[in-house]
């Protein structure tokens, strides 16, 4: 049984950081892509970035220079270190098993002053 549990979010001031994490289970994680992804109130589900199995990573315009994925294969973790955040970076954040349906709860980030 597949299962991502992400952690790490909260209440932040805007040009803060967090960092979330996505724990997984059931999966060979090693190689396997990860990804995330948020969406924010009365907005579609945004990809942000993903990782491969060997490292490579992506992310979209929008995060681009102040998001960061990376991956712990010996905790079958991958992360999201978030900097420079804004008020427009609130919304729950997923962690995916990339191109599956596999999701994960979501944790809410909030940048407000």
């Amino acid at each position: 049984q597949v299962q991502l549990v992400e952690s790490g979010g909260g209440l932040v001031q805007p040009g803060g950081s967090l960092r979330l994490s996505c724990a997984s289970s059931g999966i060979n994680f090693s190689i396997a892509t990860m990804s995330w992804y948020r969406q924010a109130p009365g907005r579609q589900r945004e990809f942000l970035a993903r990782i491969s199995s060997g490292g490579s990573t992506n992310y979209a315009d929008s995060v681009k220079g102040r998001f960061t994925i990376s991956r712990d294969n010996a905790k079958n973790t991958v992360y999201l270190q978030m900097d420079s955040l804004k008020p427009e970076d609130t919304a729950v954040y997923y962690c995916r098993l990339y191109a599956t349906v596999h999701w994960g709860q979501g944790t809410q980030v909030t940048v407000s002053s």
